[in-house]
């Protein structure tokens, strides 16, 4: 005879079935998904790896082509109201995260973000090899973005309005910034975990979710919130494109924050769903 579920971090003697304030239970089962080993050597063979890698390069390209070219335009204009302003910004982060993960979710998962990708790592989602290739194609994809901005705008006009690189804004401290990258990235990965996560579409079944739509909106609302700080990076290969294209002093000076920040966002963020919220269930024998 076998007991109620139980459930493993935390020792909850609650069934996990039904989470308060949500409509009817759903009986639907679920699979979980081996974790990903360390390394995996076999992908190196394999086409579909680099393919995933080629999705990711042109993906994060055409998201720093269109977000910066969408705040250089907020920064030549003479005044806000004549132009697209700070909302504009954020939906057009928002907005493109949101397009680009539709389109390359089923190709190489539509990361789009070192810090996602490592968020995802640490969960065991995907291995080592494939986490590494995944950032170094989205840092490229990123700095030749960057680049065709540039070139669009000429050396003059880019310089002038900062080219949309990542720095901590004047009356903040680098702890506010630090800070601000943090909970924006916390934000942001619990959202990709909630969002894809296989036990909550086999419980909540009845609710229709389409991910990428709240992966961009958080994108959209951490803008909002973050773009009078540091600009908003939260995304380690947006903010490395264009310091890199930009490459002027103040620009490097506050760099590492729109890596550590990420980073420890996106470690919190993984921790957070995988230990406390997406807890295991095993069932005991009598």
């Amino acid at each position: 005879m076998e007991k109620e579920e139980d459930v493993k971090v935390g020792a909850s003697k609650f069934s996990e079935r039904q989470a308060l304030g949500t409509a009817a239970q759903n009986d639907k089962d679920y699979k979980e998904v081996p974790a990903a080993p360390l390394f995996e050597p076999g992908e190196l063979k394999s086409w579909s790896f680099y393919r995933a890698g080629i999705a990711e390069f042109i993906a994060t390209f055409l998201f720093l082509y269109i977000t910066i070219l969408t705040v250089m335009g907020v920064n030549r204009s003479t005044s806000k109201c004549s132009s697209v302003g700070i909302q504009g910004i954020a939906w057009s982060f928002g907005g493109m995260i949101f397009a680009l993960v539709y389109c390359t979710a089923g190709i190489s998962g539509g990361h789009i973000n070192p810090a996602v990708t490592f968020g995802l790592f640490l969960a065991r989602k995907l291995s080592l090899t494939r986490a590494i290739f995944y950032i170094v194609m989205q840092c490229l994809g990123a700095i030749c973005g960057a680049g065709v901005v540039k070139g669009f705008e000429g050396n003059a006009r880019y310089e002038l309005f900062k080219g949309g690189a990542n720095f901590v804004n004047a009356g903040y401290t680098k702890g506010d910034g630090l800070g601000a990258e943090i909970v924006g990235t916390f934000v942001l990965v619990y959202t990709v975990f909630s969002a894809t996560d296989a036990k909550r579409n086999a419980r909540d079944s009845h609710v229709p979710l389409l991910a990428p739509l709240p992966i961009g909106f958080a994108v959209f609302l951490v803008h909002l919130a973050t773009i009078p700080i540091t600009g908003t990076g939260i995304n380690p290969a947006r903010s490395l494109g264009a310091a890199i294209i930009f490459n002027r002093d103040f620009a490097w000076d506050d760099h590492w924050i729109f890596w550590v920040g990420p980073f420890i966002g996106a470690a919190l963020a993984a921790m957070y769903h995988q230990i406390v919220i997406r807890a295991i269930p095993f069932k005991t024998r009598a």
